[in-house]
């Protein structure tokens, strides 16, 4: 599941994971993934950190135990970023990235 509030990389991003034979559920907003109610069924989160409303690391941060693995992604790297991400756990991409980092990454944070 992708979630991230800027549509042209979210349409990028969306292409890139059909590509490698994902079927990514994707969202502009943690508000939209949760009022999908689908969570259940997320076998890895990619979430932006900015988003409108609720940030990703809070989001995952509000999910019930067990939570799916999740690569965080965002443009704003510093400190305040790297910290949220390591409260909430998960990897970090920072903005812009090689598209087979991202499906690296995914593939690392999956095995764990």
């Amino acid at each position: 599941m992708l979630v991230e509030d800027d549509d042209g990389l979210r349409s990028a991003l969306q292409r890139l994971l059909k590509l490698a034979v994902f079927n990514p559920l994707v969202y502009n907003s943690a508000e939209a993934l949760k009022a999908a109610n689908v969570i259940d069924q997320a076998w890895c989160l990619v979430l932006d950190v900015q988003l409108p409303g609720v940030s990703g690391p809070t989001m995952y941060e509000q999910l019930p135990e067990p939570r799916p693995p999740v690569v965080f992604i965002t443009s704003h790297d510093n400190l305040i970023t790297r910290r949220a991400v390591e409260i909430a756990g998960g990897e970090l991409l920072v903005k812009a990235f090689a598209g087979t980092r991202l499906l690296d990454v995914i593939a690392m944070a999956c095995k764990n």
